[in-house]
């Protein structure tokens, strides 16, 4: 069997150490002290309870306005679905603060694995339900990090950033289904123009990797929250905390495996 045809990168919590899961938290916080004061006694929200392993299990992959809905739900927030439009324009304020502020980093193992998947001639697409991805690829400068790398890629330009490097970029697109519904990956094979069963994902979110496995690719999961197990139990084919342990030659093989120690 001949190689992976096909790479698709979510972007927050694989590439970006995003400000998301902060501003979600935040967001809920203020609404809940404040606007919201009345019913938080009716609600089980505590600002502890909101912790990473809840954004990963309840937030992480999903679109805005469903995420919202979700969290909400889960704090058993009064009339969530009348909440939700605040709750989320309310997170989007913040956020974009937080960017602009230069509140995230890119994570460089994921730089380094994306510099050498095209490298090796794979084409790739980001993928990500965010709105705020394309404001993140924008503003990584792929030059820089490889001076800084010491890496030697002949098709990286002065100036170049992680925005327009991918092949296809479908971040922030409406579809008419969120992950866990592969609608978005199996499109970002389709105009990668390769087979799905040829294409690998990368993500860090359980939702993500039920995509992929239901649009019959290879599922990829990047455990950064200490959450190998629940990426293991959403059966993605290999979890790494690291995309640095990918064997990068397995790919060539059609397999994702470890790189040997």
């Amino acid at each position: 069997m001949t190689g992976f045809k096909g790479a698709i990168f979510d972007v927050d919590g694989v590439l970006v150490d995003s400000p998301h899961q902060r501003a979600w938290k935040e967001a809920l916080r203020e609404l809940m002290e404040g606007e919201w004061a009345g019913i938080r006694e009716r609600s089980s929200w505590s600002d502890d309870r909101f912790t990473p392993e809840v954004y990963q299990r309840v937030l992480s992959g999903k679109p805005r306005m469903s995420g919202a809905l979700a969290a909400l739900r889960y704090f058993d927030v009064p009339d969530a679905e009348d909440r939700v439009e605040t709750y989320a324009e309310h997170k989007q304020r913040l956020v974009i603060r937080l960017i602009e502020a230069g509140e995230f980093t890119a994570y460089p193992d994921a730089l380094r694995f994306a510099l050498a998947v095209h490298g090796a001639g794979v084409p790739a697409a980001v993928a990500s339900s965010s709105k705020n991805a394309g404001l993140f690829l924008g503003r990584i400068r792929l030059d820089t990090f490889a001076a800084e790398q010491g890496l030697a890629y002949d098709f990286i330009q002065p100036g170049q950033t992680l925005a327009g490097f991918f092949d296809a970029d479908l971040s922030g697109r409406d579809f008419a289904h969120g992950k866990p519904d592969p609608e978005i990956f199996v499109t970002a094979a389709a105009e990668l123009h390769v087979p799905p069963e040829d294409c690998f994902v990368v993500e860090d979110a359980v939702s993500g990797v039920q995509a992929a496995k239901a649009g019959g690719m290879a599922g990829l999961g990047v455990a950064r929250a200490d959450d190998q197990r629940m990426l293991a139990d959403a059966h993605a084919d290999l979890v790494v905390t690291s995309l640095d342990e990918v064997d990068l030659g397995a790919l060539a093989e059609h397999r994702l495996d470890r790189r040997a120690p």
